[in-house]
């Protein structure tokens, strides 16, 4: 019995939305997954048909051998996959060991769950009555106490403050792996989905586009529009021009790039993560990076500890540094400053078809 699950499978929604996924997530190798796309690409609708809350009208669903949907229909308490809400949805008129205990397989489950997620101490108030975080965690709670084969989290932090967010990130994920569940967690943050996933999967449209660790492909996305998706700020067209010794030059807008040759040709998409870019007023300082264009600050935007500075090198380019180096620096606009890229940060995709 293959450890996985898959979900080919559609659902339209008129006039125009529809989903269209073909997903195979490999469980054996992803004990959290994140679902990850912008808002309105479809996260959460997948994920409520991999819980039966919603019915594809076509396809299949299959997970750990099991058909959940294709011939038949599995409803949603047969399956046994735990669904956590964005707001948690406790029973607000039920106690917080109420709200735990309530689908719990027993009562030793339901104590095991309040002392793993240390909840005793307020075992007797209402949701309302404690924390945001408190209640992500009873939600927690109530839904590993129904002994689920799968856990379905969606947006899990949306509900928290920004800092308490951060904080929680960790303890969330420590969580997740402790309770020897697979997980699929819907998010759209960046930060959020590597802090949680050990495998991603990359909905635009409706349309899985990319599917991998994590790492992989947030270092590697696959086409323009999963660069987007995933925060690369730098999405260039360009032509490649020339290759030697392992490096392709590329035309972007009246500059050229360096980058390792990685066996495109003709145009591409050349991918910079703004975090990549390095910038000094010197305009022939030494450095090994390939790539040392001067250029034009168009702009500087302080936001919070970092800032964001716009640069016209004869394309438009986007460099985050600190917000200390940039006051040390005293960058305005206008100023004429070298932009520093090494090769092995331009990452090439195909260009979008027109």
């Amino acid at each position: 019995m293959a450890d996985e699950l898959t979900c080919r499978c559609r659902k339209r929604f008129p006039p125009a939305f529809q989903i269209d996924a073909d997903l195979r997530i490999p469980l054996d190798e992803s004990p959290v997954t994140v679902l990850f796309g912008p808002s309105g690409a479809g996260k959460t609708t997948l994920l409520r048909l991999i819980a039966g809350l919603e019915r594809p009208d076509s396809g299949s669903i299959v997970f750990r051998g099991r058909e959940w949907f294709g011939a038949a229909c599995l409803a949603p308490q047969e399956r046994r996959a735990s669904f956590l809400f964005q707001d948690y949805a406790l029973f607000p008129h039920l106690t917080v060991a109420e709200n735990v205990a309530y689908g719990s397989r027993s009562g030793e489950k339901t104590d095991q769950m309040m002392e793993t997620f240390g909840l005793n101490e307020f075992s007797q108030r209402l949701p309302r009555a404690i924390s945001g975080g408190q209640q992500q965690r009873v939600a927690l709670a109530r839904a590993l106490a129904a002994d689920p084969a799968l856990l379905l989290l969606d947006e899990p932090l949306s509900a928290l403050d920004a800092g308490l967010r951060t904080r929680t990130r960790q303890e969330l994920r420590r969580t997740l792996l402790a309770s020897s569940v697979p997980a699929i967690v819907v998010t759209h943050d960046r930060s959020e989905a590597i802090a949680l996933g050990d495998w991603i999967a990359v909905i635009v449209n409706g349309v899985i586009r990319q599917t991998g660790a994590i790492q992989d492909v947030f270092r590697k996305p696959s086409d323009p529009q999963v660069a987007a998706s995933l925060g690369v700020e730098n999405i260039l067209d360009a032509r490649i021009v020339g290759r030697e010794s392992g490096l392709l030059t590329l035309e972007v807008g009246t500059a050229q790039l360096q980058c390792v040759d990685s066996g495109e040709s003709g145009l591409v998409a050349a991918c910079i993560r703004a975090e990549d870019v390095a910038v000094t007023r010197d305009l022939h300082q030494a450095s090994s990076a390939r790539n040392r264009i001067v250029g034009a600050v168009r702009s500087v935007s302080v936001e919070g500890p970092l800032a964001r500075i716009e640069i016209d090198c004869g394309f438009p380019l986007v460099a985050v540094i600190t917000a200390q180096s940039a006051s040390e620096l005293t960058l305005q606009a206008g100023d004429t400053i070298c932009a520093i890229v090494k090769a092995t940060s331009v990452h090439l995709t195909m260009q979008e078809k027109s």
